[in-house]
């Protein structure tokens, strides 16, 4: 595998501690590539500190913090490689992690992006919430994990060790093709953090592409290491950029009912707030669905035409791999707390 075959690029945003933890592993056990730190005008001294401890690890420094998703677009623009894997800071890799995610690219062309089994720092025997055994998507749009559905992470027993087509990749531990990268115009930037890579891989599905994960390759991460899950923002985030993610990918025929319905769910799901009395969060949904509102009379639609002008040239995929079936229902009705069991329903 030659060096510039592989960029492994980690994007930082005053995360030094997680870098001193971290990024030795990266370095130890991430073969044959070319690493960087892409800083976002961190103030913690993490440019300096990587400087001086790793000088074989590249930086690209950014001017301010563009988030996940504008932070990664202009990092990517200064490196060249044929794959890029995109990494959390707050990530520990294993020795030999990197060999089957290259392996399974390698092998399949068709294959657009993929990502490894993550399983949670603090518990190694326990999914991790951010991506698990690869992630999922049902008609409505809410998302959940082979290992994980909402807040309820199984324990890894190699249920879930079988190389399988995911509908998203988790952006903590991403690799996917560079060229496909740029072509598909990367991340949607205005999604700052949260559901872009969600968004992306929709794209590559419709162009025609297949994500996957490779549980052979095994990560564990910390989550929550820039924004924590009780933070409104994050709740702001990802309450307006699915919605978004939704207006710009859904076939034209169904588009306004499933807003229709998300937006009566969104207002329902709020309710979980009130015996906690947290307002903030909240007030984060209601910011959210007007945020949401003042896109569609704003740039969504061209960005919608684009999507569906891309998807026309390429001939993608008619049907998408989107369950039919509802996880909201099989959650809270059914009862269903795995993936295997909301698969037999």
């Amino acid at each position: 595998m030659p060096i510039d075959k592989v960029a492994l690029v980690i994007l930082n945003y005053n995360g030094r501690n997680f870098l001193e933890k971290f990024l030795p592993s990266v370095v130890k056990y991430t073969e044959s590539a070319a690493i960087y730190v892409a800083d976002s005008a961190s103030t913690d001294g993490s440019v300096d500190w990587v400087e001086q401890n790793f000088p074989t690890v590249k930086t690209v420094i950014l001017p301010k913090n563009y988030g996940y998703a504008g932070g990664y677009n202009r990092a990517l623009k200064n490196i060249s490689a044929e794959y890029y894997i995109l990494l959390n800071s707050d990530v520990e890799v294993t020795p030999h992690w990197l060999t089957p995610i290259v392996n399974l690219l390698d092998q399949n062309p068709q294959i657009a992006a993929c990502q490894p089994k993550l399983l949670a720092h603090h518990d190694k025997t326990q999914f991790e919430y951010a991506g698990a055994a690869g992630g999922y998507i049902d008609w409505l749009g809410y998302t959940y994990c082979r290992g994980r559905i909402f807040y309820h992470n199984e324990t890894d027993t190699g249920q879930y060790d079988t190389t399988v087509p995911i509908f998203w990749a988790s952006g903590a531990a991403l690799a996917i093709r560079s060229k496909l990268f740029h072509e598909m115009g990367g991340f949607d930037e205005d999604f700052f953090a949260h559901m872009e890579e969600i968004d992306l891989c929709w794209r590559l599905h419709s162009a025609g592409y297949h994500v996957y994960c490779c549980p052979q390759s095994v990560v564990y991460h910390v989550g929550g290491g820039t924004l924590p899950p009780t933070s409104p923002f994050k709740t702001f985030l990802n309450y307006r950029n699915s919605l978004a993610m939704l207006y710009k990918n859904l076939p034209a025929h169904r588009t306004w009912l499933i807003l229709f319905l998300r937006l009566i769910l969104d207002g329902v799901s709020s309710i979980r707030y009130l015996p906690h009395g947290q307002w903030r969060d909240i007030w984060a949904i209601v910011r959210a669905h007007f945020a949401f509102y003042r896109w569609i009379l704003g740039e969504l639609p061209q960005k919608r035409r684009r999507i569906q002008q891309k998807i026309a040239q390429t001939k993608g995929h008619q049907t998408l791999p989107i369950s039919s079936k509802s996880i909201i229902w099989a959650y809270f009705v059914k009862g269903c707390k795995t993936f295997d069991s909301f698969s037999r329903l």
